[in-house]
């Protein structure tokens, strides 16, 4: 049996940032440097861990 992958609210990812404002969150979306997320049908986002830790590690490779 394998564990699914948490789905994370924009709230969560924002404290998980420490301190990212939702507005730079969502201008990061806007240029295409922000996690990959999908939209539920509700109209709210949502971002699997995974490919949030995978952004961060993007992030520690560039720099």
């Amino acid at each position: 049996m394998t564990k699914r992958d948490e789905l994370l609210t924009v709230v969560q990812v924002l404290d998980e940032l420490g301190g990212v404002s939702r507005r730079t969150f969502y201008r990061w979306r806007e240029i295409g440097k922000a996690p990959e997320g999908f939209k539920l049908p509700n109209g709210e986002l949502r971002i699997y861990r995974s490919e949030f830790i995978a952004w961060l590690e993007s992030l520690r490779e560039a720099a």
